[in-house]
């Protein structure tokens, strides 16, 4: 693996464990694509330092239990929004 696909991996691995965000943030943070975001995750930082890619597995699920409560509140907003 390159050094700097590496660097970027634990990068956003940090990112992700600093700032509890979401693949979709990370993604457009870093200017990549949300597949880079996950590879680099569950894959790259796996095995570069898998102490840091268990806490970003952590996080992750965290966000992936909530996803559902954020959706309906955009759905909320966005209705909110078009009624005015």
């Amino acid at each position: 693996m390159k050094n700097y696909i590496e660097e970027r991996a634990v990068e956003i691995a940090k990112f992700i464990v600093n700032s509890n965000a979401t693949v979709r943030e990370t993604a457009k943070k870093f200017g990549i694509s949300k597949s880079t975001v996950h590879k680099d995750i569950t894959d790259r930082v796996t095995k570069i330092n898998p102490n840091l890619a268990l806490d970003v597995r952590k996080i992750l699920e965290i966000n992936k239990a909530e996803r559902h409560i954020r959706g309906g509140m955009a759905t909320k907003m966005k209705y909110l929004n078009n009624k005015k």
